[in-house]
């Protein structure tokens, strides 16, 4: 087995790790090394009909100790084959669960995940533990845990300034449109459809106090842009979550459960913003759950350890782990 690849560098050299994906969707997800500095941390932009040669060029040009690929399907098969690092694949896309029906949208990220090939990842992780079932058709989940949070997008707490209009990120379907038009009309909403940048992002962020969550279609899932809000200290108000990943609704989150319900509860905040100070001060605390800087090490840490213990799926001696959650 190539164990150099998962050995931890000199003591005083920085653990150089790699992320690939789409910026304007993951890079929120990343960790960025003046956060913590026992890292030197890079992100190369890659999505779909991108040059797949151009990412690996850029990547193997950081000499990475590790690599975490966002939709790790789109990475053409062989293709980290002689990469010298630690890969780590983040299923990141909601997909049919097991038993609890289904839906053609669901339908569509599955065919997309079949085109994965799993040598070109050491360990993949899934943002939702209910679709590892579903998942292991294709490839074996190592484990689950909602997408972290860059620490950039941390704020203190502050008091609800209820005259802000809430905010949505996210691109738009009619599912949501029922949700956010009435929304735009009564109390100017901001919905980006389009996604943001890091930079955009954080002056977003820091400009709302109440962030909308909404699920692509109407079935259950968990979107990162809940860790995101209550991160940047945002009340969130979302669709029920599945699975809610520690977070309790009415304690962490307030739950909504139609759009007329949803315009109830902006105009209560509006009314009586103090109201609410409880909720979102909790969910704020349970975002440190997420928090990059903490989740990347123990990460990186228990997957170098599970691949010294049961081999790489690099290595033809690869024995399948247990999988954990």
């Amino acid at each position: 087995m190539r164990c150099s690849a998962y050995r931890l560098p000199p003591p005083g050299i920085p653990f150089r790790l790699v992320f690939v994906g789409q910026s304007t969707f993951f890079e929120a997800c990343s960790l960025a090394d003046e956060l913590a500095p026992e890292f030197a941390t890079a992100f190369v932009e890659y999505r779909a009909g991108a040059d797949p040669q151009a990412m690996l060029t850029a990547v193997g040009s950081l000499h990475p100790h590790a690599v975490v690929v966002f939709r790790p399907e789109l990475v053409p098969p062989s293709l980290f084959e002689h990469l010298d690092a630690l890969t780590i694949g983040f299923l990141t896309e909601p997909i049919p669960r097991v038993r609890r029906g289904t839906h053609r949208d669901l339908e569509r990220r599955l065919e997309d995940l079949r085109a994965i090939d799993p040598s070109n990842f050491d360990r993949l992780v899934s943002f939702d533990p209910l679709i590892a079932e579903t998942a292991a058709e294709v490839a074996p989940v190592w484990r689950s845990l909602p997408l972290p949070v860059s620490d950039r997008y941390f704020a203190a707490p502050r008091p609800l300034r209820p005259q802000l209009p809430p905010l949505f990120v996210g691109r738009s379907t009619p599912h949501r449109e029922a949700y956010l038009t009435p929304l735009k009309h009564r109390y100017d909403l901001l919905h980006i459809a389009h996604g943001a940048d890091a930079a955009m992002l954080e002056r977003l962020l820091a400009e709302h106090d109440v962030g909308v969550n909404l699920h692509n279609e109407p079935y259950s899932s968990f979107e990162n842009r809940v860790c995101l809000h209550l991160a940047a200290g945002h009340l969130v108000l979302t669709e029920p979550l599945t699975p809610t990943h520690g977070l309790e609704p009415g304690i962490d989150y307030l739950e909504v459960a139609s759009p007329e319900h949803l315009a109830t509860i902006v105009a209560a905040v509006r009314e009586t913003p103090e109201a609410f100070e409880d909720v979102r001060s909790r969910g704020r605390m349970k975002a440190e759950l997420y928090r990059a800087s903490a989740v990347y090490p123990r990460l990186l840490h228990d997957a170098a350890l599970d691949v010294d213990a049961f081999g790489s799926r690099k290595d033809r001696a690869y024995a399948t782990p247990a999988t954990s959650s």
